[in-house]
Protein backbone atom coordinates (compact mmCIF):
# COMPACT_ATOMS: atom_id res chain seq x y z
CA UNK A 1 0.00 0.00 0.00
CA UNK A 2 1.40 3.18 -0.87
CA UNK A 3 2.85 5.70 2.12
CA UNK A 4 1.75 9.54 3.53
CA UNK A 5 4.33 11.38 3.61
CA UNK A 6 7.91 10.75 2.84
CA UNK A 7 8.75 7.23 1.85
CA UNK A 8 11.16 5.14 4.31
CA UNK A 9 14.55 4.51 2.62
CA UNK A 10 16.63 1.72 2.79
CA UNK A 11 19.82 0.82 3.44
CA UNK A 12 23.05 0.20 6.16
CA UNK A 13 24.86 3.91 6.14
CA UNK A 14 27.91 3.34 7.74
CA UNK A 15 31.29 5.53 8.14
CA UNK A 16 34.13 3.24 7.40
CA UNK A 17 37.46 2.33 9.26
CA UNK A 18 40.04 5.57 8.97
CA UNK A 19 42.54 5.03 6.17
CA UNK A 20 46.13 6.35 6.26
CA UNK A 21 47.23 7.79 3.12
CA UNK A 22 50.71 6.51 1.85
CA UNK A 23 52.50 7.05 -1.78
CA UNK A 24 49.81 4.94 -3.60
CA UNK A 25 46.83 5.34 -5.07
CA UNK A 26 44.63 1.97 -4.18
CA UNK A 27 43.23 1.22 -0.18
CA UNK A 28 41.70 -1.46 1.06
CA UNK A 29 37.98 -0.80 2.73
CA UNK A 30 37.20 -1.51 6.27
CA UNK A 31 34.41 -1.86 8.09
CA UNK A 32 34.74 -2.72 12.27
CA UNK A 33 38.29 -4.30 10.72
CA UNK A 34 36.46 -5.99 8.54
CA UNK A 35 36.82 -6.26 4.55
CA UNK A 36 34.02 -3.99 2.86
CA UNK A 37 32.43 -4.15 -0.84
CA UNK A 38 30.48 -1.68 -1.69
CA UNK A 39 28.46 -2.41 -4.62
CA UNK A 40 29.49 0.89 -6.91
CA UNK A 41 31.57 3.78 -6.63
CA UNK A 42 28.58 5.52 -6.46
CA UNK A 43 27.36 4.17 -3.14
CA UNK A 44 30.56 6.10 -1.80
CA UNK A 45 30.65 9.53 -0.31
CA UNK A 46 34.87 10.27 0.00
CA UNK A 47 36.09 13.33 1.14
CA UNK A 48 39.78 14.21 0.76
CA UNK A 49 41.70 17.24 2.49
CA UNK A 50 38.08 18.58 2.83
CA UNK A 51 36.93 18.25 -0.86
CA UNK A 52 33.92 15.88 -1.70
CA UNK A 53 35.41 13.36 -4.41
CA UNK A 54 33.75 12.98 -7.80
CA UNK A 55 32.66 8.93 -7.61
CA UNK A 56 34.16 7.26 -10.73
CA UNK A 57 35.83 10.85 -12.08
CA UNK A 58 38.05 11.44 -8.81
CA UNK A 59 38.15 7.55 -7.60
CA UNK A 60 36.66 3.64 -8.48
CA UNK A 61 36.09 0.63 -6.59
CA UNK A 62 37.66 -2.63 -7.37
CA UNK A 63 36.59 -5.53 -5.08
CA UNK A 64 37.13 -4.25 -1.07
CA UNK A 65 39.93 -1.11 -2.43
CA UNK A 66 39.05 2.08 -3.51
CA UNK A 67 41.27 3.34 -6.43
CA UNK A 68 42.09 7.45 -6.59
CA UNK A 69 42.76 8.53 -9.93
CA UNK A 70 46.10 9.64 -8.88
CA UNK A 71 48.44 8.54 -6.20
CA UNK A 72 48.50 10.45 -2.71
CA UNK A 73 50.87 10.91 -0.22
CA UNK A 74 51.14 10.78 3.50
CA UNK A 75 50.80 14.49 3.53
CA UNK A 76 47.03 14.10 2.52
CA UNK A 77 44.01 13.35 4.49
CA UNK A 78 41.24 11.17 3.65
CA UNK A 79 38.53 12.76 6.06
CA UNK A 80 36.02 10.02 5.94
CA UNK A 81 34.35 7.45 3.66
CA UNK A 82 31.08 6.91 3.92
CA UNK A 83 29.27 3.68 2.72
CA UNK A 84 25.48 4.31 1.46
CA UNK A 85 24.97 0.67 1.59
CA UNK A 86 21.73 -0.15 -0.87
CA UNK A 87 19.65 3.11 -0.39
CA UNK A 88 18.88 2.46 -4.58
CA UNK A 89 17.66 -1.24 -4.56
CA UNK A 90 15.68 -1.01 -8.35
CA UNK A 91 15.10 -4.99 -7.60
CA UNK A 92 13.81 -6.39 -11.05
CA UNK A 93 14.01 -3.68 -13.99
CA UNK A 94 10.58 -3.59 -15.71
CA UNK A 95 10.35 -4.42 -19.24
CA UNK A 96 11.77 -1.91 -21.65
CA UNK A 97 13.17 0.11 -19.07
CA UNK A 98 16.98 -0.81 -19.42
CA UNK A 99 18.62 1.50 -21.63
CA UNK A 100 22.00 1.33 -23.56
CA UNK A 101 23.60 4.31 -21.19
CA UNK A 102 22.61 1.92 -18.29
CA UNK A 103 24.87 -1.08 -19.43
CA UNK A 104 28.36 -1.24 -18.66
CA UNK A 105 31.15 -1.28 -21.27
CA UNK A 106 31.48 -5.29 -22.32
CA UNK A 107 29.13 -6.47 -20.05
CA UNK A 108 27.33 -8.93 -22.39
CA UNK A 109 29.37 -11.91 -22.92
CA UNK A 110 28.82 -15.05 -24.95
CA UNK A 111 27.48 -16.46 -22.40
CA UNK A 112 24.57 -14.29 -21.89
CA UNK A 113 23.40 -14.87 -25.86
CA UNK A 114 21.29 -17.45 -26.61
CA UNK A 115 22.67 -20.46 -29.15
CA UNK A 116 20.63 -18.83 -32.40
CA UNK A 117 20.26 -15.88 -33.29
CA UNK A 118 18.02 -14.08 -35.49
CA UNK A 119 19.98 -11.39 -37.04
CA UNK A 120 17.28 -11.10 -40.22
CA UNK A 121 16.77 -7.47 -40.80
CA UNK A 122 19.76 -5.95 -38.98
CA UNK A 123 22.99 -4.60 -40.21
CA UNK A 124 25.95 -6.60 -39.12
CA UNK A 125 29.74 -5.66 -39.73
CA UNK A 126 31.81 -7.72 -41.07
CA UNK A 127 35.66 -7.24 -40.86
CA UNK A 128 37.52 -6.39 -44.58
CA UNK A 129 37.49 -9.69 -46.50
CA UNK A 130 35.28 -11.55 -44.89
CA UNK A 131 32.96 -14.25 -46.84
CA UNK A 132 29.59 -12.74 -46.55
CA UNK A 133 27.54 -15.12 -49.18
CA UNK A 134 27.92 -17.28 -51.71
CA UNK A 135 25.97 -18.44 -54.34
CA UNK A 136 26.63 -21.11 -57.25
CA UNK A 137 25.15 -22.35 -60.66
CA UNK A 138 26.23 -26.54 -62.16
CA UNK A 139 25.05 -27.32 -65.22
CA UNK A 140 24.84 -31.16 -65.74
CA UNK A 141 24.14 -31.48 -69.28
CA UNK A 142 26.04 -30.52 -72.63
CA UNK A 143 26.09 -27.44 -74.91
CA UNK A 144 27.61 -27.33 -78.11
CA UNK A 145 27.91 -24.04 -80.15
CA UNK A 146 29.25 -23.22 -84.14
CA UNK A 147 28.54 -19.66 -83.14
CA UNK A 148 31.35 -17.03 -83.86
CA UNK A 149 30.76 -14.51 -81.20
CA UNK A 150 30.11 -14.58 -77.45
CA UNK A 151 27.00 -16.43 -77.10
CA UNK A 152 25.33 -17.16 -73.26
CA UNK A 153 25.45 -20.85 -72.51
CA UNK A 154 23.01 -21.01 -69.81
CA UNK A 155 25.65 -20.49 -66.84
CA UNK A 156 24.58 -17.73 -64.69
CA UNK A 157 23.68 -16.68 -60.89
CA UNK A 158 22.32 -14.04 -59.33
CA UNK A 159 23.81 -12.51 -56.22
CA UNK A 160 22.69 -9.40 -54.15
CA UNK A 161 25.21 -7.58 -52.51
CA UNK A 162 24.93 -6.60 -49.00
CA UNK A 163 26.51 -3.12 -49.10
CA UNK A 164 28.38 -1.17 -52.27
CA UNK A 165 31.74 -1.45 -51.04
CA UNK A 166 31.51 -5.04 -51.10
CA UNK A 167 33.72 -7.17 -53.78
CA UNK A 168 32.17 -10.10 -55.42
CA UNK A 169 34.50 -13.03 -56.45
CA UNK A 170 33.07 -14.92 -59.40
CA UNK A 171 34.24 -18.43 -60.35
CA UNK A 172 33.98 -20.31 -63.47
CA UNK A 173 34.84 -24.27 -64.08
CA UNK A 174 34.76 -25.90 -67.55
CA UNK A 175 35.06 -29.14 -69.30
CA UNK A 176 35.57 -28.59 -73.12
CA UNK A 177 35.95 -30.05 -76.24
CA UNK A 178 36.59 -29.03 -79.67
CA UNK A 179 36.30 -30.63 -83.37
CA UNK A 180 38.88 -28.76 -85.62
CA UNK A 181 42.68 -28.83 -85.73
CA UNK A 182 43.13 -25.05 -85.37
CA UNK A 183 40.20 -23.84 -83.27
CA UNK A 184 39.54 -20.92 -81.08
CA UNK A 185 37.70 -20.66 -78.37
CA UNK A 186 37.30 -17.75 -75.54
CA UNK A 187 35.48 -16.77 -72.59
CA UNK A 188 34.54 -13.95 -70.73
CA UNK A 189 32.62 -12.99 -67.51
CA UNK A 190 29.90 -10.61 -68.30
CA UNK A 191 27.94 -8.63 -65.37
CA UNK A 192 24.43 -7.91 -66.35
CA UNK A 193 25.52 -6.65 -70.01
CA UNK A 194 29.09 -5.65 -69.03
CA UNK A 195 31.79 -7.64 -69.79
CA UNK A 196 34.13 -7.85 -67.18
CA UNK A 197 37.14 -9.93 -66.70
CA UNK A 198 38.72 -12.13 -69.60
CA UNK A 199 36.58 -10.84 -73.04
CA UNK A 200 39.78 -11.20 -76.18
CA UNK A 201 38.37 -12.81 -79.09
CA UNK A 202 41.22 -15.15 -79.10
CA UNK A 203 40.38 -15.98 -75.44
CA UNK A 204 42.40 -19.16 -75.08
CA UNK A 205 43.46 -20.83 -77.96
CA UNK A 206 44.28 -25.05 -78.37
CA UNK A 207 44.90 -27.50 -81.26
CA UNK A 208 43.00 -30.69 -81.77
CA UNK A 209 44.08 -33.72 -83.19
CA UNK A 210 45.72 -33.63 -86.81
CA UNK A 211 46.17 -37.33 -86.86
CA UNK A 212 44.86 -38.58 -90.21
CA UNK A 213 42.21 -40.40 -88.08
CA UNK A 214 38.45 -39.89 -88.01
CA UNK A 215 38.47 -38.84 -84.64
CA UNK A 216 39.40 -34.90 -84.05
CA UNK A 217 38.37 -33.97 -80.79
CA UNK A 218 40.62 -33.08 -78.12
CA UNK A 219 39.56 -31.98 -74.47
CA UNK A 220 40.62 -28.73 -72.36
CA UNK A 221 39.63 -27.66 -69.01
CA UNK A 222 38.90 -24.19 -68.44
CA UNK A 223 38.50 -22.07 -65.00
CA UNK A 224 39.16 -18.55 -64.12
CA UNK A 225 38.04 -16.21 -61.30
CA UNK A 226 37.80 -12.42 -60.94
CA UNK A 227 37.45 -10.12 -58.68
CA UNK A 228 34.71 -7.51 -59.53
CA UNK A 229 33.79 -4.08 -57.78
CA UNK A 230 29.71 -3.88 -58.90
CA UNK A 231 29.30 -0.94 -56.31
CA UNK A 232 25.65 -1.71 -55.58
CA UNK A 233 23.00 -3.71 -53.48
CA UNK A 234 20.76 -4.74 -55.90
CA UNK A 235 20.13 -7.92 -57.35
CA UNK A 236 23.10 -8.65 -60.56
CA UNK A 237 23.51 -11.43 -62.24
CA UNK A 238 27.21 -12.36 -63.47
CA UNK A 239 27.57 -15.12 -66.11
CA UNK A 240 29.84 -16.83 -68.88
CA UNK A 241 30.17 -16.39 -72.28
CA UNK A 242 31.76 -18.36 -75.10
CA UNK A 243 33.16 -17.41 -78.24
CA UNK A 244 33.85 -20.04 -80.88
CA UNK A 245 36.07 -19.51 -84.37
CA UNK A 246 36.71 -22.78 -87.07
CA UNK A 247 35.13 -25.59 -85.17
CA UNK A 248 32.16 -26.85 -82.85
CA UNK A 249 32.46 -26.08 -79.03
CA UNK A 250 30.91 -28.70 -76.61
CA UNK A 251 30.62 -27.72 -72.89
CA UNK A 252 30.59 -30.06 -70.15
CA UNK A 253 32.41 -33.23 -71.44
CA UNK A 254 36.04 -33.50 -71.94
CA UNK A 255 38.11 -36.23 -74.45
CA UNK A 256 41.40 -38.14 -73.19
CA UNK A 257 43.69 -35.96 -75.71
CA UNK A 258 45.19 -39.47 -77.17
CA UNK A 259 43.28 -38.92 -80.11
CA UNK A 260 41.31 -42.50 -79.72
CA UNK A 261 38.01 -41.08 -79.10
CA UNK A 262 37.38 -43.96 -76.53
CA UNK A 263 37.58 -41.97 -72.97
CA UNK A 264 34.83 -38.74 -73.68
CA UNK A 265 32.83 -38.09 -70.46
CA UNK A 266 30.89 -35.88 -69.10
CA UNK A 267 31.94 -33.06 -66.16
CA UNK A 268 29.40 -30.23 -66.15
CA UNK A 269 30.25 -27.25 -65.52
CA UNK A 270 29.50 -24.64 -63.37
CA UNK A 271 29.97 -20.37 -61.49
CA UNK A 272 30.28 -19.45 -58.25
CA UNK A 273 30.22 -16.05 -56.70
CA UNK A 274 31.25 -15.00 -53.56
CA UNK A 275 30.52 -11.78 -51.51
CA UNK A 276 33.84 -10.66 -49.80
CA UNK A 277 33.38 -7.89 -47.20
CA UNK A 278 35.50 -4.07 -48.72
Amino acid sequence: MPFIGKQPQVGAYSKLDAITTSATATYNLTLNSGAYYPSSANHLMVSLNGVMQAPQDSFTISGATIIFASTLASTDSIDFIMALGDVLDIGTPSDGTVVTAKMQDAAVTTAKLASSLDLSGKTVTMPAGAVLQVKSTFVATTFSSTAANFTDMGLAVTITPTSTSSKILVSYNLGTVDTAADARIGFRIVRGSTAVGVGATAGSRYLASTAATTVTQRGQPHSFQFLDSPATTSATTYKVQQYNQGSTLTLGIRADNDGDGASVYRTGYNIIVQEIAG
